[in-house]
């Protein structure tokens, strides 16, 4: 299991020695599941809706997408992904590899990052078909191949705080403390709409806002936060930081954290 995914990322290293995984949540049921249409076209959001309503196991039927957004609840369109990494200071020639299953609405999305970022890659284009095809028809064995090549890249940036995304953090701040940056997407997406309404522009103004909102989410040293005040029972559990995202200080020895 370990052999394939570390040729991937030899052949990723080989490219410029660095890279980005970036773990993109835009798929079509995660969108569904989440209610988030912002960026779609009203044909797009219907068959989304019409996806959440047939799928018994999903609760939450009817969900504001607007209110969604504005929480910080859904995951950042690949365009806004390309703003936000441009904001951090990142270069356009910048070698990033896509951790994900198949981007909802295809090209037509997916474009609006790779207009900023042309050096993207994904599991496809960098493995033989022959190499795939073990992981062709197991969907966990696929994410596997994502999580292993996440986990050993120089910069970890989850799109949406999922299962996997919490587990590679928590895996690199095992390792070191490997470089991992989470999105405030609340905070983001007041950026993005002031951008949109002309109030603040790209450029260094942008960058130090992002900058300032971020300082402290890059995977550095810090205590698994508890439950909430006030909270008891099993219900506390559900409030606390997941011991998988953030396994200090039980698990990791007092060390210098890595430079990676």
């Amino acid at each position: 299991m370990m052999v394939i995914p570390q040729k991937l990322v030899e052949r990723l290293r080989s490219r410029g020695g660095r890279y980005i995984a970036l773990h993109l949540r835009y798929e079509k049921d995660m969108l569904s599941f989440t209610g988030c249409t912002y960026g779609l076209t009203d044909s797009e959001a219907e068959e989304l809706r019409i996806m959440r309503e047939n799928t018994n196991h999903w609760k939450l039927k009817k969900i504001n997408s607007t209110e969604q957004r504005m929480g910080g609840f859904c995951p950042l369109t690949p365009k806004e992904v390309g703003i936000f990494l441009q904001a951090l200071g990142y270069a356009p020639s910048t070698l990033i590899y896509v951790a994900a299953g198949e981007i909802y609405g295809g090209h037509t999305h997916i474009s609006e990052l790779t207009s900023l970022f042309p050096n993207i890659v994904f599991k496809e284009t960098i493995a033989t078909q022959e190499e795939l095809k073990a992981f062709a028809s197991h969907a966990s064995q696929t994410a596997a191949l994502d999580y292993i090549i996440s986990v050993e890249s120089d910069v970890f940036i989850p799109s949406y705080s999922g299962n996997m995304a919490r587990a590679v953090e928590g895996h690199r701040r095992f390792l070191g403390h490997r470089k991992t940056i989470t999105p405030d997407r609340k905070g983001l997406v007041e950026l993005f709409d002031k951008l949109e309404t002309g109030q603040l522009t790209k450029g260094p103004s942008l960058s130090v806002l992002v900058m300032q909102l971020h300082k402290n989410r890059q995977g550095g040293p810090r205590k698994r936060g508890g439950p909430l005040p006030g909270i008891k029972g099993r219900a506390r559990f559900r409030t606390e930081e997941s011991f998988y995202q953030n396994p200090f200080p039980e698990c990791i020895c007092a060390r210098k954290s890595s430079s990676r």
